[in-house]
Formats: C-alpha cells, structure tokens, sequence
C-alpha cells in the first residue's frame, strides 16, 4: 500500500492544468504584457497586432519548442480552446470596462496565487517537453534538457525576437545575454527531469514534480532564490 506522502504526490501529479492554472499562466502572461509602455494604446489602434503579441507571451515556450525540433510553430494554433481562454483573458484584461480586471490584479494575494499557479504549469511544461524530446531522440540528454527549458522559458526568447522585430530590441534584456530567474531555475529543473527521466536520480517522478514545484512556487513568491540572478520587473513573461 502506498504511503500518504505517495498518494499526495501522485494526486498531485495527475492534476489537469486546464482550465484554472492554464487560465492563471494566461493571466500574468498577458498582465505583464499590458506593464509595458505603449502596449494599452497598441491594443486600441492595432488590437490584431496586440492580440498576436499576447499569444507569444501565452504560447511562446510551446512555439520555441517547435521550432528547434523542426514542427510546424503554428502548431498551437491547433489548441482551439487554450486560443480562445487566452484571447479571452487578452480580450477582459485590456478592454474591461474601468480597467477592473487590472485593479482587482493590483491586490497582492491576488498577485501571488496567480504567480504560484503559473510556476505549477511550468513544471508541467518541463516535464513534457522533456518527454516530447525523448520521443524523437532516445536519451539524448542535451536535447532533452534543451526542449524542457524551451517549453518552460521560451517565452522571453520568443517575446525577444518579436520586439526585434518591431524594432525596440535591447540588449540589455536579451534572455541569450543575461538570463532571468525564471530562465536559470527552469534550467535547473530540466536538467533534473531529464536525469530521472534517465534513470539517473533514484526518486519517482511524481515525487520529484512535487518538490521542484513547492520550490518553484516558494522562492518566486519570495521575489528570486539570493543565489541567483534577482527577479527582472518583466520576468513574468517566461
């Protein structure tokens, strides 16, 4: 029989992440795009152009991923109904009458539990690209670590390339440059993943995502392990 700490563990390793913690991911993602200058007046004039941005902040990590195992990027699109939650949250946050969606984020217990939910789905995202990786290259460590990390923290990359794009592009806030909190421990957890996804580490993986995920959630609502890189004001994103 197993014991009560298993049974906690493996309950929580079969949560869905849909609809509440997807919506949750959604919700910073499209908030911290909203903190940048100019993206409420870009909503007004060009609201494709901000809807567009808003899905690489959701998808990017997804997008990324694809790209470096040569899948179609679009590929997310194929998700009609994270698409529509995500517009929906896009549509709420940056067209709400008397900007209530923005007020009642203002609220810090609202802040931080929308932080901790979104760090359980990047632990979900390592845990699958790291097995998606698997799939086209046996064991083959360094992709594995590379597509978890991707799908955990593409997202500043892709957001990245996109302000490249429209020419605000700086170097100072390149992910490839000076890597984010969020970037470096979702690092961390792809290359521990992907160990025990290899039979390297002697732990369960359910055990496993259990304790990577109550780190996660604790040092980000701490604002950034003192070991590493502090928190950026636009690290969110990831």
């Amino acid at each position: 029989m197993d014991s009560p700490w298993d049974e906690l563990t493996l309950a929580f390793s079969r949560t869905s992440m849909f609809p509440f913690f997807d919506i949750a991911h959604y919700l910073v993602s499209v908030m911290a795009l909203k903190r940048q200058p100019g993206a409420a007046a870009v909503a007004r004039k060009n609201p494709l152009s901000s809807w567009f941005t808003a899905m690489l902040h959701c998808f990017g990590g997804g997008i990324l991923s694809c790209v470096l195992l040569a899948e179609p990027p679009l590929r997310f699109l194929a998700n009609t109904t994270n698409i529509l939650l995500a517009s929906s949250i896009w549509y709420i946050v940056f067209f709400c009458p008397c900007d209530l969606v923005s007020q009642g984020y203002s609220f810090l217990p609202v802040q931080l539990l929308a932080a901790g939910m979104k760090e359980v789905t990047r632990t979900w995202k390592i845990v699958g690209g790291v097995t998606h990786a698997n799939s086209y290259y046996k064991n083959g460590w360094i992709v594995m670590i590379a597509i978890g990390w991707a799908r955990g923290a593409g997202g500043t990359v892709i957001t990245n390339f996109e302000q490249l794009v429209k020419g605000g592009w700086k170097p100072e806030a390149d992910e490839w440059l000076k890597m984010s909190y969020p970037a470096k421990v979702t690092l961390l957890g792809s290359v521990i993943f992907t160990f025990q996804h290899m039979k390297h580490l002697a732990v369960s993986r359910h055990n496993l995502m259990f304790l990577y995920t109550m780190f996660l959630v604790a040092t980000k609502e701490l604002g950034g392990h003192p070991l590493l890189l502090p928190l950026r004001p636009n690290s969110d994103q990831s």
